[in-house]
């Protein structure tokens, strides 16, 4: 399981503009854009993780809780502050633990490019009947089938801002679980933008196996500080 996490800073990068008949090969192009301008420009960000475990389809008690202080710095990847914890102690271990100590190895220099959501780790195709409103945004559905088999990509679905294609929503399958003895988590993740930056807000994962039964994580990201490359 792992945390997919982009951002776009545009303040002065130009992105493709659509026509008003969609075209696939410009909104996958205005996509990539979107990432590189994170990429770029995104020199650090902070913020407050909580991560709940719920168990036998019981998702209003938590088994397992932990909220993080997470510290992102370019080039260099996350570390991450436990603020407090409480519940299973085997849970916190086994499944937040996993959880965590991959996200550190995801966001580490030469890992993380290999993850990002872009036409290089994707094949990716306008689905326009998918198209939809969320939070009051027009949104285009692009779908997407990852290149390689690999736990910190997926298979599923997209929905990017029909203005400037920074990532408002996924949902898909994970193409490779990240942990022994489960299957393949089920995965969805909602953006809002912070500072004009697409950030996570809202998180879930669904994964199966025969020791644990089903398993789901829900995070929650809150407290944003988002510190920008300085201008040349």
């Amino acid at each position: 399981m792992c945390k997919w996490f982009v951002l776009a800073g545009l303040c002065t990068i130009s992105i493709p503009v659509i026509s008003q008949e969609p075209d696939g090969t410009a909104i996958i192009r205005g996509v990539d854009a979107a990432v590189k301008a994170r990429i770029d420009n995104v020199s650090s960000y902070s913020d407050t993780e909580h991560y709940a475990v719920f168990r036998s389809h019981d998702e209003n008690h938590p088994a397992a809780e932990m909220t993080v202080k997470t510290v992102y710095r370019k080039g260099q990847g996350k570390n991450f502050t436990v603020l407090s914890e409480s519940g299973s102690a085997f849970l916190r271990r086994e499944i937040l633990g996993s959880v965590l100590d991959n996200e550190k190895r995801l966001s580490q220099p030469g890992t993380v490019e290999t993850a990002l959501i872009n036409s290089q780790n994707y094949d990716m195709k306008l689905d326009p009947a998918a198209t939809q409103q969320i939070d009051g945004r027009d949104c285009l559905a692009i779908s997407l089938s990852p290149r390689r088999n690999s736990p910190y990509l997926f298979k599923g679905k997209l929905w990017v801002d029909a203005k400037d294609f920074s990532i408002v929503q996924l949902q898909g399958t994970a193409s490779k679980s990240p942990m022994l003895l489960t299957s393949a988590a089920e995965v969805s993740r909602q953006y809002s933008k912070v500072n004009g930056f697409p950030m996570a807000t809202h998180a879930k994962a669904v994964s199966n196996s025969g020791l644990l039964g089903q398993t789901i994580v829900k995070i929650d990201y809150k407290d944003y500080e988002v510190a920008l490359q300085a201008a040349n």
